[in-house]
């Protein structure tokens, strides 16, 4: 990328073994440069006022402080897009909570393979934490906690994609819903086992009750079914009830689970009597799934750019006429109980 301006990365990390690794794996790539690196949070606020990085990598575990709390602090200060690296742990949720954009998982270090991957993850999320402007707080809203009743039929789905940026923008919506609202069937690009986690997270915070999805399982109303995050999901009729099945398979748009795997199979189950909303997110994933719901006459809703860290998935999809409303984050609650009134 001869010409153009690199991608200023502060590393921020208390493992010098660490530190370096990162720093030779992620400048390999001609696009980056590391332009600082910090042992711990104090340590990196001075480089931030240093050398105005435009991203930081930050690992979650470190003494001093957090770096969950570290986030916590620099944002509403100084904001700067950070790519948290974590081990397998709850913490990259609170961390994402904060305002992380985005995380990759620590690779086990015995294995080459799994390094040249945790490297090439982290090249690529850096890459998109570069486009991350400032938006408003996730947890902000437009509206308060819905209240009125939502038609407890199983006839209606209700199925939700999002990447980057997605768990928090999922949560938001989620924690505004009652237990009557119909069955909710996810596609949130994340990696195995944190899937579970995040399913678990739902379901203690909410009104709903979550869990990763198994094959066999019913959407059924205040029922929350999160993919795992190494198998695709699709939706199946069985009846007058659905049901989802996850299976293995190619990625689909660079990414297993998929969310056009998801949409298309609940605009051929479910048609009319589905909804489809697609969130935050890098790519084009879910764009065509969408355009699919709404010709088979699915509702169809799309998060707006304000809202979005991310502006992709949902814009090809605004682009394409698959959405049928596009709206910020914090109104898409009250456009769906209107949608389902």
């Amino acid at each position: 990328m001869e010409g153009h301006k690199k991608i200023r990365v502060l590393v921020v990390d208390d493992s010098a073994v660490s530190r370096e690794m990162i720093v030779r794996g992620i400048t390999t790539d001609t696009q980056i440069e590391v332009v600082a690196v910090a042992g711990d949070p104090f340590e990196a606020r001075d480089k931030i006022l240093e050398v105005h990085p435009d991203v930081i990598t930050c690992d979650v575990e470190m003494p001093k402080m957090k770096g969950t709390e570290f986030v916590r602090r620099l944002m509403p200060q100084y904001f700067v897009p950070v790519v948290m690296v974590s081990a397998v742990s709850e913490a990259v949720f609170e961390a994402m909570e904060a305002g992380a954009v985005d995380f990759v998982v620590k690779p086990d270090i015995y294995s080459p393979r799994g390094m040249e991957m945790f490297l090439r993850d982290l090249i690529q999320k850096i890459k998109m934490a570069s486009t991350v402007k400032a938006i408003l707080p996730k947890s902000a809203s437009t509206i308060g906690k819905i209240t009125g009743a939502m038609a407890h039929d199983t006839n209606k789905i209700i199925a939700i994609g999002a990447s980057t940026g997605g768990t928090e923008a999922i949560y938001s919506i989620l924690r505004l819903l009652p237990p009557t609202v119909p069955g909710i069937v996810i596609v949130q690009h994340i990696p195995p086992v944190f899937s579970r986690m995040y399913a678990e997270r739902l379901d203690n915070q909410t009104a709903l009750h979550a869990k990763e999805a198994e094959t066999g399982d019913y959407i059924d109303s205040g029922k929350v079914l999160v993919a795992p995050g190494d198998r695709h999901m699709r939706v199946k009729k069985v009846g007058k009830r659905y049901q989802v099945e996850c299976f293995h398979g190619d990625k689909v748009n660079g990414h297993c689970p998929s969310v056009d795997i998801l949409f298309d199979s609940a605009a051929k189950e479910a048609g009319s009597n589905a909804i489809g909303i697609l969130l935050t997110g890098m790519g084009y994933d879910g764009a065509k799934g969408l355009l699919t719901m709404r010709r088979k006459g699915s509702r169809t809703i799309g998060q707006d750019e304000g809202s979005s860290v991310v502006y992709g998935m949902p814009k090809v999809a605004f682009d394409i006429g698959a959405v049928e409303i596009q709206t910020a984050l914090g109104n898409i609650p009250q456009v769906l109980f209107e949608m389902l009134d």
